[in-house]
């Protein structure tokens, strides 16, 4: 059964969630602070849904204290409006953002989105040996990509949006293709997790050995995975 982990100083609330969740089948836990939530932070932990604004730890010190430790996916709940902590908090390894006040059907939808990505079955890898493009390797089964050798140290939904570019080499992906295949969702006006995501993954991929970068912006148009030389 998969345990989510909700982290939220609204009483009332984490409660309703927790009642909606777990009639959907998942295992819940609830902590009502940041401390309190990485004090239950465990390794049966599969998603963790973090409210931004909380006493005694706010939600970005939190997952920040948390992706010292752990990879687990994480969905923060922020303020309607507050763009800055939404976008603090991709950069620092947040796998999605929701918007308060939310629908259920609108939480439930993003939960199954991440976990598909995270939850990849082994028999989704296209040989034992993994996906190989050039020097990059990819184990979708265990979620890991090293390149020449090196393991990268990604979180999940950058995985997932590497795994993505090396299936569309020298394409354009537009920001309307990666949210929709990658994140799941549609993408919404002043959306910027496709480009926060992106920007993330650039900086913990090397260049090329001819020194360009392998992943291109195209203004207007999307990005592009670019092959080496």
């Amino acid at each position: 059964m998969t345990h989510i982990l909700i982290i939220d100083d609204d009483v009332e609330l984490s409660d309703l969630l927790k009642e909606v969740l777990s009639f959907e089948n998942f295992q819940v836990s609830t902590a009502y602070d940041g401390l309190a939530g990485l004090a239950a932070m465990s390794e049966a932990v599969d998603l963790v849904l973090l409210d931004v604004m909380m006493p005694k730890l706010n939600g970005v010190d939190t997952l920040k204290q948390l992706r010292e430790k752990w990879d687990v996916p994480v969905l923060m709940l922020t303020a309607k409006g507050d763009e800055i902590d939404r976008v603090v908090g991709l950069e620092l390894g947040a796998d999605d953002y929701l918007p308060k006040p939310f629908s259920e059907r609108e939480l439930l939808a993003r939960i199954r989105a991440i976990l598909r990505r995270t939850q990849m079955a082994p028999s989704s890898e296209k040989t034992l040996d993994g996906v190989l493009f050039h020097d990059l390797k990819l184990f979708p089964g265990r979620l890991e990509a090293y390149c020449a050798g090196q393991l990268l140290d990604l979180t999940s939904t950058e995985f997932a949006l590497l795994h993505y570019f090396v299936q569309h080499p020298g394409q354009v992906l537009t920001k309307e293709d990666l949210s929709l295949e990658v994140l799941s969702k549609r993408l919404s006006a002043f959306d910027r997790a496709v480009d926060m995501h992106v920007s993330n993954l650039r900086k913990k991929l090397p260049d090329w050995a001819n020194g360009k970068a392998r992943i291109k912006t195209l203004r207007g148009r999307g990005y592009l995975f670019v092959e080496g030389d």
